[in-house]
């Protein structure tokens, strides 16, 4: 989803919502995808150097979700590990957590995901080998195993009877904390392609995910135990971000006007500089270095109900995750 850059001084709340990015299937581009990228599947979308980020999430079941931010864990801020982990927790728990903006920078904080030139990975600080790069996200899915999802399902008939008495009372419904009012649009998630244990890596001639402006957001802390959870993923995808001339060049067609401009950073109160409109190259501006990799604090607090996709996002005084 596309949302406006942060400044990369100071800590900012969240700024509003933009509206969806458009997909594309990698396989749709045989002639024109690069060949790393037809290996691996996966999808593309053309990032401005005027936008930023953010992911939404939902889902009908719980499913424990990683994300990948170049050589980064974007929900621990440490290194990629394909394999499920608590300590720290370096997944989000679906449908739970409604949403993520960027990669982790400790003390309740994220650095918002922005477009970034090939190098070295400026949210680990992890050098890159040459002559090739990391996926700008990478998205695996891992499901409940049978005994935690026969006790999920019984929670939920349990839960559904209660509110069905209570309804029988005339009470107008109960929303609980993470619905949505509908599904992100997006692309399914494809079959696993890459093995057990292996990165997945494309062309670095292309336009990364780095770290940019910090904001507050919380990383809820999953309630169940580590074994709960199927070792290995069910699904796997790669997103490739790409400027918009090479979106133009892989899709044959030029990037679909951005809802971001300049009377969208001034409506936000948020600065407009002169490079954002640098558009037309083929790599954006590379984003200024991030911190160090450190651990977020994990919240067990659950977030708020969520708005629906590509309505703007609310903010609290505080600058706390609202609803979007």
């Amino acid at each position: 989803m596309r949302t406006l850059r942060l400044p990369e001084t100071g800590t900012h709340p969240l700024p509003p919502g933009l509206g969806a990015f458009p997909l594309r299937s990698v396989a749709d581009y045989p002639d024109r995808a690069p060949e790393q990228w037809l290996d691996r599947g996966g999808v593309l979308l053309p990032v401005l150097q005027r936008e930023a980020v953010w992911l939404g999430f939902s889902a009908a079941a719980p499913v424990a979700l990683q994300v990948g931010a170049g050589a980064a864990c974007a929900v621990s801020g440490r290194p990629w590990s394909d394999r499920l982990a608590q300590d720290p927790q370096n997944y989000v728990v679906l449908p739970r957590q409604p949403w993520l903006d960027g990669i982790s920078s400790g003390h309740g904080t994220i650095r918002q995901f922005v477009a970034t030139a090939p190098g070295p990975d400026p949210a680990t600080e992890v050098p890159e080998p040459p002559g090739q790069g990391w996926c700008g996200v990478q998205l695996q899915v891992f499901e409940l195993r049978p005994h935690a999802r026969a006790r999920w399902q019984a929670a939920q008939r349990a839960r559904a009877g209660r509110e069905s008495d209570v309804a029988g009372w005339g009470a107008a419904g109960v929303v609980r904390p993470g619905d949505r009012s509908g599904p992100v649009p997006g692309v399914p998630l494809a079959a696993p392609s890459a093995l057990p244990g292996e990165a997945v890596r494309v062309d670095a001639a292309v336009t990364g995910l780095g770290a940019g402006g910090r904001m507050r957001q919380e990383v809820y802390r999953d309630p169940r135990p580590l074994d709960d959870w199927q070792a290995e993923p069910s699904a796997r995808v790669c997103v490739h971000l790409v400027s918009a001339a090479r979106w133009r060049s892989i899709t044959g067609e030029p990037a679909p006007a951005s809802p971001v401009d300049r009377a969208a950073y001034a409506s936000a109160g948020l600065p407009w500089y002169e490079h954002y409109a640098a558009d037309s190259a083929d790599s954006a501006d590379s984003a200024d270095s991030a911190d160090s990799a450190h651990t977020a604090p994990v919240s067990s607090d659950p977030p708020p109900a969520a708005a629906g996709p590509g309505e703007g996002r609310g903010r609290t005084a505080d600058g706390g995750s609202a609803a979007r």
